[in-house]
């Protein structure tokens, strides 16, 4: 062939391969722009439709590829709530998975820490998945992870917490009766106990939610750090999806399925309907004396932790109201509109 001849041949395959990636182009974008009918709106159902059916352009599912790690505080109500996933994970189609630390240690090692980082994200065959166990705040963003996990957690009242902890090492629980606990046999009252100035009932006992919250930093273990506290906040507030209340759970519950039906579809009615909502009750429980509370409420601790809790509170009431419209009958939803060009 002559050299004309490939020119032309060139030109030819350069056309057609432009005009072949146009129209891929106009398909992939057609259901953002032409789809929204003469009034150039969206609705978040059509939207949310549309996410289901067409692949992003990272290929990365949205919905099956979730994964939600819920670090939980021990005695905030947290087994009522593991339970329940437990219970509807065969019929959600995801998996639960428990996170068992050597010892119950609350923070991981180095080596540890990115295994398990990498170990959550690549296990895809456990996709979706909602992990669990009693480890602080750990932040994959620092091991190179594109897409983070999603987390959840739960507050309690600080000296509940610690009363309720106190009890159950002495008493158990009624959801395994016949565990001999740490302190069985052990007859002193929380009140008693506060009065003798023994160790199982010192405040500093109560600083387990700030660095839970604050992650794996030397300085979130440190009692009465003023800097863990302030980045338990930021944490709470940029890095959790949501944080509810245990007094609230059924809130806690109704805005996770909300938000994240993929895997917290029927959580509401189950924790509602089922025996799953007070699973574990410490067996023998004294509320302390109003010179207990006084004497316990006077220590920085208590002040810093209870700070984080009414902070965990104000966000999480926010967070429910900003869930209706303003006349509180409807639930709120959002739209596009002005798409250009249509």
């Amino acid at each position: 062939m002559r050299p004309v001849h490939w020119l032309v041949l060139s030109c030819v395959a350069v056309v057609t391969c432009y005009f072949l990636l146009e129209i891929r182009l106009d398909r992939a974008f057609k259901p953002l722009s032409k789809l929204t009918g003469n009034s150039g709106k969206q609705s978040v159902a059509d939207q949310a439709a549309l996410t289901r059916t067409i692949p992003t352009f990272d290929g990365f599912d949205y919905e099956e590829q979730l994964v939600v790690l819920y670090n939980r505080v021990p005695k905030t109500g947290s087994t009522s709530f593991v339970n329940i996933a437990y219970d509807l994970c065969k019929q959600n189609r995801y998996h639960v998975l428990h996170i068992n630390v050597t010892a119950n240690m609350h923070v991981l090692s180095l080596p540890n820490q990115i295994s398990f980082v990498r170990n959550v994200t690549k296990w895809h065959e456990m996709k979706p998945a909602l992990y669990h166990g009693h480890m602080a705040f750990l932040d994959f963003s620092k091991f190179q992870i594109a897409h983070k996990p999603i987390y959840i957690n739960l507050v309690r009242k600080p000296l509940d917490r610690l009363v309720s902890y106190y009890y159950f090492l002495r008493f158990g629980d009624n959801y395994r009766p016949n565990l001999v606990r740490k302190k069985a046999g052990n007859k002193i009252t929380f009140d008693e106990c506060v009065v003798q100035k023994q160790p199982d009932c010192d405040p500093k006992n109560m600083w387990l939610q700030i660095p839970f919250f604050c992650g794996h930093a030397a300085e979130c273990w440190e009692p009465g750090s003023d800097w863990a506290l302030k980045q338990a906040k930021r944490n709470l507030v940029n890095e959790y999806f949501l944080v509810g209340v245990t007094e609230q759970m059924y809130e806690f519950v109704d805005l996770l399925e909300k938000s994240l039906p993929r895997i917290f579809q029927g959580f509401r009615e189950h924790y509602q309907n089922s025996n799953k909502s007070h699973l574990r009750v410490t067996s023998s429980k004294l509320p302390p004396n109003e010179s207990t509370i006084q004497t316990i409420q006077r220590s920085k601790i208590w002040q810093m932790e209870n700070e984080l809790y009414e902070f965990a509170l104000a966000q999480f009431e926010f967070t429910k109201k900003k869930l209706m419209q303003p006349d509180n009958k409807h639930l709120q939803q959002f739209m596009y509109e002005k798409i250009r060009p249509k």
